[in-house]
């Protein structure tokens, strides 16, 4: 009875995928988001084979320059695409509905990305002021501050797709077919933590990190019922990957953009677990902030 108090704006934002909740309607739409977005990568792919070389294409993934990252993070804009597709052919329901009603989604948005902004200076005003060690520089201030607009777009393009992967399309078409909030949080955000498993990057802390990504997949979900949209989980989202994008990159990978790079490797388990720990008290203060600012 508590949760379906806490989730009312939720069953609004799901009502529109009620009258089509079949499972394999969502099966079907997550094959043509795969579908989509692998043939449109594949497209860039063979554009890039032409003007460049297979060398630098086999150092795309990596996201260690910032034209590289730049492209990695836009191509996440596929994955909306397919989302819409999918949608639209599946459930009979538009993009715009799986984001919720456009001006409440902007303002929560706005608003959750003022939180966030006010709990990092915080983080970044108290001690400790270093990282155990001096961090390194990777971009000059001049680089990184004319890179700064595109850089914003190309993460806000990411954070968006993932957000409506997992809390817009999987999230909702659970909760159109189950009654169990379980389900509906647990499934989508089991599935974030495990897209998140990168064991050739982050070596013995893999296990960790997936379920951190878990834990942060659980709490936007949770913020999507209680907010009715998905503007505050993408402004938290949002803040995490500017923060761990564009300002302090690991130098494992992802770091093209980056002002500054962190002094250890994600693969490092002395240095890397504290700051996991940390990382994981952060997630706890970002939603609470979003949810203060939401007011639910």
């Amino acid at each position: 009875m508590i949760l379906e108090t806490a989730y009312s704006a939720h069953a609004a934002l799901v009502a529109p995928g009620r009258s089509k909740p079949q499972l394999w309607r969502m099966f079907l739409g997550l094959c043509v988001i795969v579908a989509v977005s692998y043939a449109l990568n594949l497209v860039v792919f063979v554009v890039l084979l032409e003007i460049t070389s297979v060398a630098w294409l086999a150092n795309l993934e990596k996201g260690n320059t910032p034209v590289a990252l730049l492209i990695l993070l836009a191509s996440f804009g596929f994955l909306t695409l397919g989302v819409g597709l999918a949608a639209r052919l599946l459930q009979n329901r538009s993009l715009l509905s799986l984001v919720g009603v456009p001006g409440v989604m902007l303002q929560q948005f706005i608003w959750c990305c003022l939180a966030a902004l006010v709990v990092f200076v915080a983080l970044f005003i108290l001690p400790p002021y270093d990282f155990g060690a001096p961090l390194i520089a990777n971009l000059s201030w001049p680089i990184w501050l004319g890179l700064l607009p595109l850089s914003l777009l190309a993460v806000l393009v990411q954070v968006s797709a993932e957000e409506l992967v997992f809390r817009g399309y999987l999230q909702q078409a659970l909760a159109a077919r189950f009654q169990n909030p379980l389900i509906w949080l647990g499934l989508p955000a089991a599935l974030f933590g495990l897209a998140h498993y990168m064991p050739q990057v982050a070596g013995d802390n893999a296990v960790l990190i997936c379920l951190w990504a878990m834990g942060f997949g659980l709490l936007m979900a949770d913020l999507t019922a209680r907010a009715g949209t998905l503007g505050p989980a993408i402004a938290v989202h949002f803040a995490n990957n500017f923060v761990a994008l564009l300002i302090f990159g690991s130098p494992s990978s992802l770091h093209g953009l980056a002002l500054y790079l962190l002094p250890y490797e994600m693969s490092d388990v002395d240095a890397m677990r504290p700051w996991l720990l940390v990382d994981c008290m952060t997630m706890l203060v970002l939603w609470l902030a979003a949810r203060l600012v939401i007011r639910r």
